[in-house]
């Protein structure tokens, strides 16, 4: 069986890179003969760091001649279908699936998120595409209500992001060792966002009194020298000594890290799913919905939306000394709540080669 996944591959986005490789393990555990072949933007380096085939995501006619090959198309997971970012995406995802259907093969929509959608082209364009897909999944019920009130009838299935079927890692990095952290660590998970930089100093805040109170602070950038350089932006606004982490760390790596700490600030939602893979408690800084809804699902909290007036650092400073005071409390509320998510996040996987199967 040959399957071809379109998702925000080989752009070296540990959360989306940590989706694939989900991904690609939950197949290989249900089917280890399955052939994989990833729509990737850096396919060498998608071929050798997950032994599959790769093409590039940008070449129609490569993508044709891997769907006409294929059984079939998964697409996702992650935030796909949003032109939250930029009003390309949605045009370019949809007409994967539609090419694909065009082949005649089946298309799986795989625990996406969804939204948001703002463009009406956009709008029209998802209403249309995912009404004819074979099997849709979305990792979260914000995403199905969006897609329902957009006018998509197909069936929807909510189920768990890909990323929360991984195996937690058991050892600490090396990096880490070599810090030698002697008081509780917070790590910490910032991006960009181009609505104001203002968020980057009232964290800046916050963090300072953090390690003036007896804490030890990480920066761990998710998206390669994107978040390392908003790291060390902020870390350029505080008074007090942080660290940032290497940006080019495995997926298995920043893993181990977010592990090793006491508590998670973040702003990326892989962050936050590798948080709540390790157990580590987490206060989300929300930039859009699916943070939000992600919280949600780990019973963790929201402290405030980065584009809003209604908070500074010392705010956050004295709720991150709350979350430390209660780690055990939210620690035992997020293995309840996510248990069950880790639990079932490879029946996905099961699901789409039982459909492609049926194709064959």
């Amino acid at each position: 069986m040959n399957i071809v996944l379109s998702g925000y591959y080989g752009f070296h986005n540990v959360g989306d890179e940590a989706i694939l490789y989900a991904i690609i393990q939950a197949l290989r555990a249900h089917d280890p003969h399955v052939q994989v072949t990833v729509l990737s933007n850096d396919p060498e380096f998608t071929k050798q760091t997950y032994g599959v085939h790769a093409v590039n995501r940008w070449r129609i006619g490569d993508i044709v001649q891997a769907l006409r090959q294929s059984d079939g198309l998964i697409s996702g997971g992650g935030s796909l279908l949003q032109d939250q970012t930029g009003w390309r995406s949605i045009p370019y995802y949809t007409g994967i699936m539609q090419i694909a259907k065009w082949l005649g093969k089946p298309v799986m929509v795989y625990a996406q998120g969804m939204g948001p959608v703002n463009n009406k082209p956009n709008q029209w364009l998802m209403k249309w595409t995912l009404n004819q897909v074979d099997r849709l999944t979305v990792r979260d019920e914000p995403s199905a209500q969006l897609l329902k009130t957009l006018g998509v009838t197909k069936p929807i299935t909510v189920v768990p992001d890909p990323v929360m079927g991984l195996e937690p890692p058991t050892t600490p990095t090396v990096w880490w060792q070599q810090q030698s952290f002697t008081r509780p660590v917070i790590a910490v998970s910032v991006r960009d966002w181009t609505r104001g930089r203002d968020f980057e100093r009232k964290i800046a805040v916050a963090l300072d009194r953090s390690i003036e109170a007896g804490f030890d602070v990480v920066f761990i950038p998710m998206h390669g020298h994107h978040d390392d350089q908003t790291s060390r932006r902020v870390l350029a606004m505080m008074k007090e000594r942080a660290v940032v982490a290497p940006y080019d760390a495995s997926i298995e790596e920043k893993m181990a890290m977010i592990a090793s700490a006491d508590l998670l600030v973040g702003m990326r939602l892989h962050a936050l799913i590798f948080a709540a893979v390790v157990h580590t408690p987490f206060i989300a800084l929300s930039y859009d919905p699916k943070i939000d809804a992600f919280a949600e699902q780990a019973n963790q909290p929201v402290f405030a939306h980065v584009e809003r007036d209604d908070w500074d650092g010392e705010a956050l400073f004295s709720y991150i000394q709350q979350c430390m005071n209660e780690r055990e409390e939210r620690k035992e509320a997020m293995i309840q709540a996510v248990a069950p998510l880790q639990q079932t996040a490879q029946q996905t996987a099961k699901e789409a080669l039982a459909l492609l199967k049926r194709n064959i």
